[in-house]
């Protein structure tokens, strides 16, 4: 039985396989056709929605607060995060009237944070954040929505502020560094070649022995050409430690193709990461040499600050659309009455509590957020919310080193191959258009931007986890592991040029119990994990979810599959309105057409029991 063909751009494969090689059938192919399309295609309730009257709670924003605007077209969107922010601008685009809801500040974990007290003379504060920012070729949401938000003159607005880079850099403790350049390929595709330049790519530019650099191009093989219905039903279900079946590989394979690439691309260890989604990634950044249908560069990065130049123009060209916005406001529950959300419960600072009312409902928070608002009453009538209880998150939080001469380690970024706490930075002035001197004090020449993806395992200055570490420690052992990678055949990290430095705030100690908590942690694609994230919209007919944690085509907790989700759960919302509005236009990950005949084979393959024509390993 053969596959249906791969779909173009408005399709992607949003159905849930099952564990082990069973047979669909032709029902389930059709099934899994359907729900591949990314616009939804549930019955449409026509007619205009009464609006839900919450009940009176004194203080706050008022005892009950109801949505200015034309009845039937009023959005509460709770949560200003990069899903969030996309929804309001998806719904603004189209005519309604949208109010956010945001208890910290707008932008979520992408936002650019200022360091208190940096700024002198007149000059901006510092700017610090959660984590750098980084914006591969692949992303097709996130850079459509930067050409819809004006900036000076860029002919393309935001997106003109995106640079590619050049290199990324693995280094190495005691021994040779390697420096990648990132640049297209070209030729035809056809397992041998792919085989053949995925093999000399590793093995050139990672001095890995050809033998374990072929070994891991198969593997990457033998993913591009499954199925859907494999990829969801047997490669969902399996570790990427036991895809590649790293524990029988050499040190150095398991350190640089099977821990560092999970690490670094979804902070999640090797034993529990989904192959599926870690296949996917891999699909993008090496099975698609010539770019074919990228956005632009394979790693780009912001010429600024998050927010200097996306954020707040973002936020600016929402406030043009009439979109408004209500800050330190917590949602903190929702109230049903008859399959419907009659209100949103919202605390503001001071703790005085008020309810919002609104024909539609989106709730756009993180998973961890989004699961404590799943009551009783919501979980009686969509009790598939309850499986996110099962979602893995865990903490990829950076710091930053603010250095008083500027940097030469890569034209990009670099990781830390051998480093205790699975360390990634890039030196940011050399991408700026506004330059670092002028924040701070002015005496500050380049930034050293850092992501920590491992807080479990002990470090070796204290031998403790990040998670256990004070903010200095964390400080000096993040340091003292960069220097041992960078120092040791010459010193480009300078204690002498160490200004300060800055950790995310979402990370803070507590003196009691002797840990850090984290108040931003990062959704972890596991194995198995799939069934556990929630559609878009389901029997609640006002309620839509948007996050990265919902399914999306992207499949990863990233800011694009925040801007998929958001863009599925306004095409939902207009399903359920009856608008005849054009629906957000929906984006697929790059498959090689010239495997789709491959992908047919293994269709027929996995339905009768068979493992995938090159899986030999077996």
């Amino acid at each position: 039985m053969a596959e249906p063909a791969y779909s173009p751009a408005t399709d992607s494969p949003y159905s849930i396989g099952r564990r082990g090689r069973s047979v669909l059938g032709q029902a389930a192919e059709r099934r899994m056709a359907e729900q591949r399309s990314a616009i939804s295609r549930r019955a449409i309730l026509r007619g205009t929605v009464a609006v839900g009257i919450a009940g009176a709670v004194a203080g706050g924003f008022g005892a009950a607060t109801a949505l200015a605007g034309r009845d039937g077209r009023r959005v509460a969107v709770l949560g200003g995060g990069v899903a969030g922010l996309t929804a309001a601008h998806e719904l603004s685009e189209r005519g309604f009237d949208v109010t956010v809801y945001e208890r910290r500040a707008l932008g979520g974990k992408a936002r650019s944070i200022p360091v208190p007290g940096s700024g002198t003379g007149g000059r901006p504060e510092l700017p610090g954040e959660h984590g750098f920012r980084f914006f591969p070729g692949f992303y097709q949401h996130i850079p459509d929505t930067m050409r819809r938000i004006p900036f000076g003159d860029n002919p393309n607005g935001v997106w003109n502020n995106l640079l590619a880079v050049s290199e990324a850099r693995f280094s190495r403790r005691d021994g040779d560094d390697y420096r990648i350049p990132l640049r297209s390929g070209g030729g035809t595709l056809t397992p041998d070649t792919f085989r053949e330049s995925v093999s000399a790519m590793i093995a050139t530019a990672l001095k890995m022995p050809a033998a374990e650099a072929g070994y891991f191009a198969e593997r990457l093989l033998v993913f591009n050409s499954s199925c859907d219905a494999r990829r969801f039903g047997e490669w969902e279900h399996t570790s990427w430690s036991d895809y590649v079946a790293g524990h029988d590989r050499s040190h150095e394979f398991r350190a640089l193709l099977s821990r560092t690439l999970t690490s670094i691309m979804v902070a999640a260890k090797e034993s529990v990461a989904s192959v599926r989604t870690i296949g996917n990634m891999g699909e993008q950044f090496l099975g698609n040499p010539r770019e074919v249908g990228n956005d632009g560069g394979l790693d780009r990065v912001l010429n600024g600050p998050t927010s200097r130049v996306w954020l707040d123009p973002w936020v600016r060209r929402l406030r043009e659309l009439g979109v408004n916005f209500v800050l330190g406001a917590e949602v903190r529950g929702l109230d049903v009455r008859d399959k419907r959300i009659t209100g949103a419960r919202i605390v503001d600072q001071q703790g005085n509590q008020s309810s919002v009312a609104a024909d539609y409902f989106v709730v756009a928070v993180p998973a961890e957020q989004a699961r404590t608002l799943w009551s009783p009453d919501i979980l009686a009538i969509r009790p598939e919310l309850a499986a996110m209880n099962r979602l893995t998150c865990d903490w990829m939080n950076g710091i930053q080193f603010y250095m008083r001469a500027p940097l030469d380690i890569a034209r990009g970024h670099t990781a830390y191959i051998d480093s205790q706490w699975s360390l990634t930075s890039i030196s940011q002035n050399q991408m700026w258009a506004t330059k670092v001197t002028e924040f701070g004090d002015g005496s500050v020449q380049d930034c050293l931007s850092v992501d920590i993806s491992d807080w479990n395992s002990p470090g070796m200055l204290y031998g403790k986890p990040a998670k256990e570490c004070t903010p200095e420690e964390i400080s000096r052992e993040v340091w003292a592991q960069l220097t041992a990678h960078l120092n040791d055949r010459g010193e480009l990290l300078r204690a002498a040029d160490l200004h300060s430095w800055f950790l995310d705030p979402g990370i803070s100690w507590q003196q009691d119990k002797g840990r850090n908590a984290n108040a931003d942690p990062l959704l972890i694609n596991t194995a198995g994990s799939w069934e556990f994230r929630p559609e878009p919209h389901g029997a609640l007919e006002n309620l839509f979810l948007a996050g990265d944690y919902v399914r999306t085509n992207v499949d990863l907790a990233t800011m694009e599959g925040a801007n998929e989700s958001a863009r599925a759960a306004v095409n939902a919302l207009l399903d359920v309105a009856g608008s005849d509005a054009a629906r957000c236009k929906m984006f697929c990950l790059y498959r090689a057409p010239e495997l789709e005949p491959l992908r047919k084979i293994d269709a027929e393959r996995f339905a009768a029991g068979q493992a995938n024509m090159f899986d030999t390993r077996l």
